[in-house]
């Protein structure tokens, strides 16, 4: 019996590493013959002694595990968005902003920007234990099974691996794959792929995972995320994900300057095209983590890196009619409908005209052949009008005034770009948004309850607020179109479960107009209470940290609404979390109330995130850079020299981690 555990292990042994030099490295070390042979033979073994079964073994990769509904699974480590940049000025620009926060010469780590769908793998020891899709950045769905048909994902790594740690990166589609995937297609009498990103992207979520391993994915991988890493830059990070068994291209580049940076980046620019894969931009980041970690995150993405994007496609074509849509807060946003044309891989049918300025300021009539572009956006956008092809009974566009669902006239208030219908509580698509945001992802986060559902909901007169949700019964949805027993039950005991989502997250869920997940967040840890929110004068408001005159109107004008304050006491009344939590309560003081805290350096007894959540905690405010109203610094080791001038020129305190351990009396 130890003969064929061994005999079993040198197979898959092998076979990995067949598998590794064929995918990865693109050069085969054996035929495809040899390889499908010792393929057989481990097959054959593993079936006959199935007590040496190993989910990581090579010939699981070959798929046929069904997932009816993916779990989500919230990411241990958030995956930020990026700020786009497209010019030189915009890398400039930022290169001047992250210098006054970080001493040093810093180096860039110019990487191509891949356009699949992104994925976090982690593993535990060197195994493949999870692979989620990106989903919000703070939660995606468990696609480990589709992943691990892909062949350049390790199921197992090599060599001096971390514990456990996350790896991003990007499911690709090559155009090679997509190709022979269409052909397939219309010779079967099937309509073919539209692009490479949709397809790959799509693939993730196939219910059977055998239908995943027929199609050639690839995954291509460029950050690693975790403690206790052993790397101190991203550039080195590659290599060794490379040297653990990761595809991970090798176009990257160290920079010294932007201008080298712009270098990389007029060199794709050019040679993009000859590339296997799709790819619409450059990704540049500050290459040292210790400066990576000093100039941390804003709230959507980190201050340590800049995608660039490439030149946006653009095409012209006839805009056929304007339509005008009423957003959740009632603002109205115009639509244009275009004759359908093929940009970027997908065929546009519509564009944002943004707001009544924007028509004016482009003199866009309907008839006109427009320019539309498709950059960094999901809704295409019309850049202007080809003059020359204007028909001679062209009439300019005249805005709506009244509410194009409702009838109410429109307001446009000083200051702001667009109009607004301000039937609050009449307007059905406003009813129906607000309903809709209350139930996302990053809000209350309602399982088995969508936006289409939603509005059924609102149109069959069963709710017209959030708070009906809560009275919702079973026999009530069953009767609703595509409505099942069982997706019934999902949706009430979805609604159920909402009642125990934290309060800052119900907060954003409300709906106040301004109050992102960000601003949601300031107020609850302020405020603590819906209650003391709503008793707030406007005055009041704008002391809180990040709270400015307009969100300090909005939040006010909300709780002034007597329909607002009936529908938070049913809310109440229903159970849900309208104060912070004794649980989260604990251990938060406000000693550092008023205190305006820098952190710098490496710490020894505490990582950087959690010193910034004890200054948080204790109420006080994390800075990224000094200034005046700096109250003291946190300083560990490798501070950079101008920041300790700046302090000493300003007369700022510095003390080191333990000092400020004992500010907050912790051991």
């Amino acid at each position: 019996m130890d003969d064929i555990k061994q005999r079993i292990e040198v197979l898959r042994n092998e076979l990995r590493e067949h598998n590794y030099n064929y995918y990865v490295l693109d050069n085969a070390s054996i035929s495809d013959f040899e390889f499908d042979i010792k393929l057989k033979e481990l097959q054959t073994l593993e079936d006959q002694y199935p007590e040496f079964f190993d989910a990581n073994s090579p010939t699981q990769r070959v798929g046929g595990e069904v997932t009816k509904n993916f779990e989500t699974i919230v990411h241990d480590n958030r995956m930020y968005s990026l700020d786009n940049s497209y010019s030189k000025e915009d890398l400039e620009d930022w290169e001047k902003r992250i210098k006054k926060l970080v001493d040093g010469d810093i180096q860039y780590t110019c990487e191509l920007k891949y356009d699949g769908a992104s994925i976090s793998l982690t593993y535990e020891n060197g195994v493949l234990v999870k692979a989620v899709t990106r989903g919000d950045g703070f939660q995606g769905d468990n696609v480990t099974a589709n992943v691990k048909t892909i062949k350049s994902v390790p199921l197992r790594l090599k060599g001096d691996f971390p514990e456990k740690f996350d790896i991003r990166g990007e499911i690709v589609l090559p155009y090679e794959g997509f190709n022979k995937m269409n052909e397939e297609r219309i010779k079967n009498g099937e309509e073919p792929y539209r692009n490479p990103r949709n397809t790959a992207s799509g693939s993730l979520k196939l219910q059977d995972s055998a239908e995943v391993a027929k199609r050639p994915l690839e995954c291509l991988l460029y950050n690693l995320t975790g403690a206790n890493l052993g790397i101190n830059t991203q550039f080195e990070g590659l290599e060794k994900a490379r040297q653990w068994g990761f595809k991970v291209p090798d176009a990257a580049k160290l920079a010294n300057s932007i201008d080298e940076v712009l270098e990389f980046i007029e060199y794709w620019g050019l040679h993009r095209h000859n590339l296997p894969y799709e790819t619409d931009g450059v990704v540049i980041k500050v290459n040292s983590l210790q400066q990576q970690e000093e100039l941390g995150y804003t709230a959507k993405a980190p201050r340590w890196a800049m995608a660039y994007k490439f030149k946006a496609e653009q095409v012209s074509t006839r805009l056929n009619s304007i339509t005008y849509q009423v957003g959740r807060t009632g603002a109205i946003t115009p639509v244009a409908n275009l004759e359908p044309v093929e940009l970027a891989g997908t065929t546009v049918k519509r564009a944002s005209l943004h707001n009544a300025d924007q028509i004016e300021k482009l003199d866009i009539r309907v008839g006109d052949e427009v320019y539309v572009e498709k950059g960094g956006e999901i809704i295409p956008k019309i850049l202007g009008v080809d003059l020359m092809k204007r028909l001679p009974n062209s009439q300019p566009t005249k805005y709506i005034e009244h509410c194009p669902e409702c009838g109410t006239e429109l307001v446009r208030q000083e200051g702001e770009a667009q109009h607004y219908c301000s039937n609050y509580n009449g307007c059905k698509p406003q009813i129906i948004g607000r309903i809709q945001h209350y139930i996302c992802r990053k809000a209350m986060d309602i399982e088995g309850l969508g936006g289409e559902t939603v509005a059924l909901l609102v149109n069959a007169g069963l709710i017209s607020n959030y708070s009906d949700l809560y009275e919702l019964t079973k026999e009530q949805v069953i009767p609703l179109e595509r409505m099942a027993e069982k997706s019934a039950e999902n949706m009430v005991k979805g609604i159920e479960q909402s009642k125990n989502i934290p309060f800052e997250r119900v907060l954003y869920a409300l709906g106040i107009r301004y109050v992102g997940e960000t601003v949601a967040k300031k107020l609850a840890k302020h405020y603590k209470s819906i209650d003391a929110i709503a008793a707030a004068s406007q005055d009041d408001l704008v002391n809180v940290d990040e709270i400015g005159t307009k969100i300090a109107e909005s939040v006010h004008a909300f709780f002034s609404s007597e329909e607002n304050i009936k529908i938070i006491e049913r809310l109440k009344q229903f159970g849900v979390q309208l104060e912070v939590s004794a649980e989260k309560l604990e251990g938060q003081t406000n000693v550092l109330e008023g205190k305006s805290i820098v952190v710098s350096g490496v710490f020894e007894s505490i990582s950087r995130n959690e010193l910034k959540k004890l200054i948080e905690d204790n109420g006080g405010k994390v800075s990224s850079s000094i200034s005046s109203k700096t109250s003291y610094i946190v300083a560990g080791d490798n501070m950079g020299p101008s920041k300790k001038d700046k302090a000493k020129a300003l007369n700022i305190e510095i003390i080191n981690e333990y000092e400020f351990l004992q500010k907050i009396d912790k051991n």
